[in-house]
Order: structure tokens, then sequence, then C-alpha cells
């Protein structure tokens, strides 16, 4: 590990002035920042304090500020370095990064990347994996039938206004090197892989799952991420009947170019649009009724999100747990996410990192458990289901329902 830190450093001194530069923020990740040193005066001097305020609020309760990532790199801040930021009062220490996936899930960062194009991008005030606007008591967010779905009403008085100062210079660096993950939405790019795996689709086969029955992907109709055609492809061989739509409205998905076309619209599907904040009641409402959709509809079944990575992962885990899976089994197929997407291998520094911040972390905080690989997770699993709402005759009809092995009908 120390030589792989060590290498990571040398590596940013020479990287650091891009290394924040041409990669848009995913969705998605390290523990929680500690009381740092407070920074020299050579240091207050290169990067002064930044003055800014709320411009917008984005869908899952990020703050999108006036201010640019040109802006802030202009005045001597970068990925990396560890930041004091204050909105509306409150002062709250985090790392400047590129991605949500720089720090744990639940943990807070300051997302900056300048776009190569437009080089105009807003600073973004997060929490990985959860809802600021809301964590803050800033807004609260409303659901609505028009487009896009929700609606945010200040309840400070705005605009709100944020100040950022340096708290150390760098000391992050090394977690940030060690976690940097590049994808891209070419499929040449990803000639070893199967198209299958390109478009992040795979049965599920823990302990317990029925074979053939359960499946998890990036969006089969979101053309996003240029892997919507191989995820309709490939439901389509695997007779997927039923489908999990985490990320859309109803509107939403039917409205993406070629929808009414795709094999994936003559399903059964529940569009669900839940938050990313799995502790939120909304994600928990949203997730009982996709699971008791799956217990009123036969199979195969299918969960996907936008990447089939944070929310389709969770959920998928949660099932994998209620089914039987161990710890090592849940957390293998989690990270085989992150080998599709970033060539992420087992055994790694990298690896390790990330499934400890990520599915270990989430699964340990949703179950009330410290440590997920000693704990009974079918019996977590369970309890956490009927914290939903979900009756126990729901649960069984559930269970039987992932349980039982796919036999495909003769054609």
């Amino acid at each position: 590990m120390k030589s792989v830190k060590l290498f990571a450093f040398l590596f940013a001194l020479v990287m650091l002035a891009g290394c924040c530069r041409g990669a848009a923020p995913t969705e998605a990740t390290p523990a929680p920042v500690e009381a740092t040193p407070a920074p020299t005066p050579e240091e207050i001097e290169a990067a002064p304090e930044i003055r800014t305020d709320v411009a917008d609020i984005g869908k899952y309760g990020n703050l999108e500020l006036t201010l640019t990532a040109t802006d802030l790199f202009a005045m001597g801040y970068e990925c990396g370095d560890i930041v004091n930021v204050t909105v509306n009062g409150q002062v709250l220490t985090m790392p400047i990064g590129s991605a949500f996936s720089d720090v744990d899930t639940g943990s807070m960062l300051v997302v900056s990347v300048i776009d190569g194009q437009s080089g105009k991008n807003p600073v973004v005030v997060a929490i990985n994996m959860g809802d600021l606007a809301t964590t803050l008591q800033l807004a609260e967010k409303t659901q609505i039938a028009e487009e896009p779905g929700y609606r945010w009403d200040f309840r400070v008085s705005t605009p709100v206004a944020v100040a950022i100062s340096m708290q150390e210079k760098g000391g992050y660096l090394n977690e940030y090197m060690l976690r940097q993950l590049v994808r891209t939405n070419e499929r040449e790019d990803y000639i070893h892989l199967t198209d299958e795996q390109f478009a992040n689709f795979r049965n599920i086969a823990t302990t317990g799952m029925g074979d053939w029955k359960l499946y998890r992907s990036s969006s089969p109709v979101s053309p996003e991420l240029n892997r919507n055609h191989e995820a309709d492809d490939a439901l389509n061989d695997a007779g997927i009947n039923t489908i999990m739509n985490l990320t859309d409205t109803e509107a939403s998905m039917q409205a993406y170019e070629g929808y009414w076309e795709s094999y994936y619209s003559r399903r059964n599907i529940i569009a669900l649009n839940v938050s990313v904040d799995f502790e939120s009641e909304s994600f928990k409402a949203g997730l009982a009724k996709g699971l008791a959709f799956f217990a009123t509809h036969d199979g195969p079944y299918l969960i996907h999100c936008k990447e089939g990575k944070d929310r389709a992962g969770f959920v998928s885990a949660v099932l994998e747990c209620l089914m039987g899976a161990s710890a090592n089994e849940v957390v293998a197929d989690y990270m085989i996410t992150y080998y599709n997407y970033y060539g992420v291998e087992p055994g790694t520094d990298q690896y390790r990192a990330i499934a400890a911040g990520n599915i270990e972390k989430t699964l340990a905080a949703a179950f009330g458990v410290a440590d997920i690989y000693t704990a009974d997770l079918a019996a977590c699993a369970e309890q956490y289901v009927k914290g939903l709402g979900l009756s126990d005759e729901m649960i069984a009809a559930l269970k039987k329902n992932l349980g039982t092995p796919f036999v495909e009908p003769e054609r």
C-alpha cells in the first residue's frame, strides 16, 4: 500500500495541473476527513478564501455554485486539497475531487471539473450518494407531474451564501490519485469485453438465487452511456419479463429516442425515479414499490439505473443477501461493474478501497451492523425489507419468485 501511495504522489506532482480537467462527474467514493492542521500563511496567500453562492440545486440535492471550476483553479485550489466550505453559516470540511467516486458513499466533496470544450462547468458541493440540500435543511424537494419530475423550494433566504477556504493543501492527494477511474462511452475502447459486459449486463448467480432469474444492467433505453442497444439485445436474449427502472419517470423513459421500437418497451416495467440517497424516505418508498412489483409479476427480472452501478448495485445486493448470499459473493458481484467500466482488478489496493467505501459501508449502514462479513445477512435483509413496509406474505412471494429457476418456454 505504501508503495502504491508513493507512486500516486509522485505521479500527482507531474500531472496535477491537468488532473481535474476533461472528465465529467459520474453518479457514485474515503473515510470522513479527519481534523487537520491549520493552513500555513503561504498556503492561504496562494489560495485565498472564495465567496460565492448557490446558483441551483440538482436533481439529487447537489449544490451547484455560481463559481466555476476555471475560477476555482485559477485561485490556487486543486483536486486533492482539503477545504472548509461554509454553507449558510454551516462549516463543512471536505476534499476537492473530479468525480463523486473520489470519496466514500455518504462523504462530502467539492466536485470541480473543467470541460475541455466549454471550460465553464460549475463547482458542485455534494454528498456522494446523498442529498446535501436536504441534509443542511436548505430546501425541500417536491415530486411533481411535470418534467423534470421534481421541484426544490428553498427553506432559507436566497441567495444562499457559500465560502470556500483552504484547510490543507494536498491533504487528500494520495487518496484522490488512488481513486481515479476512467470510463469512456465508446465501444471500441472495450474490445476486450463482450457486448453484455460493455452494457454492464449480467445474471446474478449468488447463493439461493434461482438460475437465470435475476439480472442487472445499465440503462437499456437511455442513450447517454451509448450502451442501451447492447443492453436491450442482452435482455431480449435473456428473456427478461419484468423490469425495475430506478432512474426514470414513466414520461422520461418513454421519451428516449427508439423507446417504442425496443424489446424493453414490451416488458412489465415499473419506473421509480428514486433518489441516490439510500437512507431517504423517498428511496425506501420507491424500493418498496419495486419489490412488490417483482413479487406480483413473473420473471426473469432486471434491475437497472443509469449505469447499473450505484442504485442497481445496492438493490441487487439487498436481494442477494435476502436469498442467502455471503458477503464475499455480494462484494464480488458488485465489483464486476468496476471492472466492466474502469478495469479495476480484484486484489488491488484500488479494488479494496472502492469496495470498502461503497457496498460494504452502504450495506452495513442499511442493516445497522458493524461488519457485513460477520453479520447474518439473510436475516438483516429480511428485516430491512420488512422495514420498507412489505408484509411477510409479500416477502415470501418475492423470495419464491427469485428462488425458482427460470425455464425458457419452447418457441
